[in-house]
């Protein structure tokens, strides 16, 4: 049975949706909306309804959402609010829709459509945020949050390669930042594959060593949503 899956990926700044086969192929037009602020949960789960209110027949949903997940229960959005700690939205969608439903970390989910499973695979997404996924062999360690480490003195990465920094320092400098932090990764992971996706990857220009060149790839920001499969594949998403 090829079951039709409404797979939203769920940003700072945006909030995306698609309709995708089991084989990732779309079968609607991708939507977008603007993410409401503030960003309370009473506010984005309204304007999440009204998105799949708009859209054709589905079966299941798969939704990205950023923040750490546990059983379905935010722990902390720091993009959008301070009321998304604790809160039940996998049964609160769950309780609003009546579908089959499933919701993990946004890099998670993205990082579920990026990888190749082999080896290890660090996954960053450069967005409004710095959102990051871990894999060994294909299989998923779930809700690291790299972003919230510390980098360069007391900043954080998310701090130095967030949209703030970049509206900030600029594209130029934010690639050299952004080529520091992937040597600081690699020391930490000794991972065999870096992923760059999310909105801002398209602006990557980063000069490497030559023992990381061949480590980095640059991945499509619509992986977010592809990558939404996977947690239908997952026994234990």
């Amino acid at each position: 049975m090829n079951l039709l899956t409404l797979a939203i990926d769920v940003g700072g700044s945006s909030i995306k949706a698609i309709i995708l086969r089991d084989d990732g192929t779309a079968v609607s037009e991708r939507s977008q909306i603007p993410t409401p602020h503030p960003a309370t949960p009473e506010v984005v789960v309204a304007a999440l309804l009204d998105l799949i209110a708009g859209q054709s027949r589905y079966d299941r949903l798969a939704i990205g959402f950023p923040s750490v997940l546990e059983h379905g229960i935010t722990r902390g959005a720091i993009n959008l609010h301070p009321d998304w700690d604790g809160f039940p939205l996998a049964q609160v969608l769950q309780d609003k829709l009546g579908k089959p439903l499933r919701i993990a970390n946004d890099a998670d989910v993205q990082g579920c459509g990026a990888i190749a499973g082999q080896g290890v695979e660090l996954v960053i997404t450069l967005g409004t945020g710095f959102g990051s996924s871990l894999f060994l062999n294909g299989q998923l360690l779930p809700n690291l949050e790299l972003g919230q480490h510390i980098f360069q003195g007391n900043d954080t990465y998310e701090d130095c390669l967030g949209q703030a920094a970049l509206d900030l320092i600029g594209v130029e400098l934010w690639n050299v930042k952004l080529a520091e932090a992937i040597a600081s990764l690699y020391k930490l992971f000794n991972f065999d594959k870096i992923y760059l996706g999310g909105g801002n990857s398209r602006l990557v220009s980063v000069d490497l060593p030559l023992n990381l060149s061949n480590k980095v790839a640059i991945v499509s920001n619509d992986l977010g949503l592809i990558g939404g499969l996977a947690l239908w594949r997952f026994s234990d998403a």
